[in-house]
């Protein structure tokens, strides 16, 4: 039986590498290898946390370069017990052939404050690529929309991996200050940039961008009310995917079950057929059962909300403040990685 070692990511932080121990099994259970994973061990080798991946067969290419887009896990080796008359364990290094859009720096150079941890960005738009009827199709061809944008994280990360994507924010200086950063950057790397900046009566402003020369990624910036969407993303042709970290640091959430009563069945109608969301949020106040039940109410019937394992195991530690942080996946139908 073939075997791999995936490391976990390294982290800036020990509270992030919490993050990565606990969220890296899950991530791979949903991959393009859960149709060959036969079994995942966490372990422990000269100091470095591993996974233990035994497979029913070696991964083909696709499923090769698919894993070198996980966030969770930052590297991929072939396990090897002995090599001539040397007792192993040895590991033999394993390239992916994984080749970002853009430059992966482009994500952490956008520094502000509030800003989600970039790596738990990719596994949410990981998570919901799973979770849709397109989690075949390469990121080349899918549009990831982001309703509550902030400092454009989700976006940058969707451009990291070849998506186009649009965002919708309703402060102004995010919005502002992350076009400009956009364009500096662009300028910075040597990447090919065009700009059109619009101002829409009565709704808002927005930025298209189109970002390299061959097969260009159209990225649409705008600022404006995430409840007034479907105007301010109009010429945005429909996402396959919405990914976003909902608010925190809401003391009373009947604020945010306002939000996503008005905000669930608009996002959702957004969707191509097939699509698929994934939201985080702050599960210390809000546990996971008022959120599904809300869900349960607000979205329409054709949307099924996954919660079975791994989806309902998601739940993980931030910080002293936010204990517990949670993912709301939304799907057109239970996808393959999932248990039933």
């Amino acid at each position: 039986m073939p075997v791999l070692v995936a490391q976990i990511a390294p982290q800036r932080s020990t509270q992030y590498a919490a993050l990565a121990d606990a969220l890296a099994p899950h991530e791979l259970q949903l991959s393009a290898l859960s149709p060959l994973l036969a079994g995942i061990t966490p372990v422990c080798m000269g100091g470095q946390d591993y996974l233990r991946l035994e497979l029913t067969a070696m991964p083909d290419a696709r499923q090769m370069q698919e894993l070198g887009a996980l966030a969770m896990t930052s590297a991929f080796f072939e396990l090897r017990n002995q090599i001539d008359a040397d007792d192993g364990p040895w590991l033999r290094p394993v390239d992916t052939g994984f080749q970002a859009a853009f430059p992966t720096d482009m994500v952490m150079a956008r520094r502000y404050r509030g800003k989600t941890n970039e790596l738990f960005t990719r596994f949410l738009l990981n998570i919901a690529r799973y979770s849709s009827a397109f989690a075949a199709e390469p990121w080349r061809e899918l549009r990831v929309f982001d309703p509550l944008a902030g400092g454009g994280t989700t976006l940058f990360s969707a451009l990291v991996l070849g998506a186009h994507v649009a965002g919708v924010e309703k402060d102004a200086q995010d919005v502002q200050t992350t076009a400009a950063f956009i364009e500096q950057y662009a300028r910075e790397e040597g990447i090919a940039c065009q700009v059109k900046e619009e101002r829409l009566k009565k709704v808002g402003r927005r930025w298209w961008f189109e970002l390299g020369k061959v097969e260009p990624r159209r990225c649409l910036l705008t600022l404006g009310d995430t409840l007034q969407s479907a105007q301010l993303l109009a010429g945005f042709k429909k996402p396959h995917l919405i990914v976003g970290d909902l608010p925190y640091g809401i003391q009373h959430h009947g604020k945010l079950e306002a939000l996503l009563r008005q905000t669930l069945p608009l996002w959702t109608s957004l969707l191509m057929p097939g699509g698929a969301m994934a939201l985080a949020w702050d599960a210390t106040r809000f546990p996971r059962e008022d959120m599904i039940a809300l869900a349960q109410q607000a979205l329409p019937a054709q949307c099924v909300i996954l919660n079975a394992p791994p989806y309902n195991a998601l739940m993980h530690r931030v910080d002293r403040v936010i204990k517990r942080r949670d993912v709301l996946c939304v799907g057109p139908a239970t996808p393959k990685g999932a248990q039933p």
